[in-house]
């Protein structure tokens, strides 16, 4: 088995181009792989179409990438916290489809397991299930979703052995496992690698079958995006 550990991001990118679609990890900026995404900005690559919970913020995470005008099109939960995302999708130089948070998260599981499409009763009735699959089932509307596959998938840890295998740290875990099944190619920045054998089965959030690159990440800035004191 060739070796999984890569010297850095930027080697770590081989094979990525314009206009494909790539899966993020992340909640906010909690747990996301920002040197990847330093790495994928300085690449250059455009026409992307980027799937996460958010789109970072306006110096940071995946705005960055709208910046650069790199990200065509944004498959997303929330992007309140980006002024920049909003003006490019008020002008029309960003397509958005919003996707309900849990739908998200369930449209790229069932990418990652192979399951083509599913029906769940979120959205039926708004503007989310325009244009979609309705069907009753038991008395009940459901709208169908189709899965969320990637030509990459880039994903945060904490710690991983020579074989991939994952642990994500409290609440960096959010979106990374999930988006880790989903992509051709998932790439991990973790901040430990350890010799295989060496992590507890027990505590393994992620097989190493889904990860493909792992790197050691350089340095992480941890960014709190909020935060609550008392006088």
């Amino acid at each position: 088995m060739s070796s999984k550990i890569y010297p850095g991001a930027k080697e770590a990118l081989q094979g990525l181009a314009d206009n494909m679609t790539l899966l993020f990890g992340g909640f906010g900026l909690c747990g996301i792989a920002e040197n990847s995404i330093a790495a994928i900005r300085q690449a250059g690559v455009k026409g992307l179409t980027c799937v996460s919970n958010n789109a970072g913020v306006d110096d940071f995470g995946l705005g960055l990438l709208l910046q650069n005008n790199q990200i065509k099109k944004m498959i997303s939960s929330y992007v309140g916290e980006n002024k920049l995302f909003e003006s490019l999708y008020l002008s029309g130089k960003l397509e958005v489809e919003f996707c309900p948070q849990g739908t998200l998260a369930e449209r790229v599981r069932a990418g990652g397991a192979g399951i083509p499409a599913f029906y769940t009763p979120t959205g039926v009735g708004t503007k989310v299930a325009e244009g979609k699959d309705i069907k009753n089932f038991d008395g009940r509307d459901y709208v169908l979703e189709r899965a969320i596959t990637g030509d990459f998938a880039f994903v945060r840890a904490w710690k991983a052995d020579s074989f991939g295998n994952l642990i994500f740290r409290k609440t960096a875990r959010n979106f990374n496992p999930v988006m880790a099944t989903a992509g051709k190619i998932t790439v991990a920045e973790v901040e430990e690698i350890v010799a295989l054998g060496e992590l507890d089965p027990d505590q393994i959030h992620t097989p190493g079958v889904y990860i493909q690159r792992i790197f050691k990440a350089p340095k992480l800035e941890k960014r709190i995006e909020n935060r609550t004191i008392t006088q």
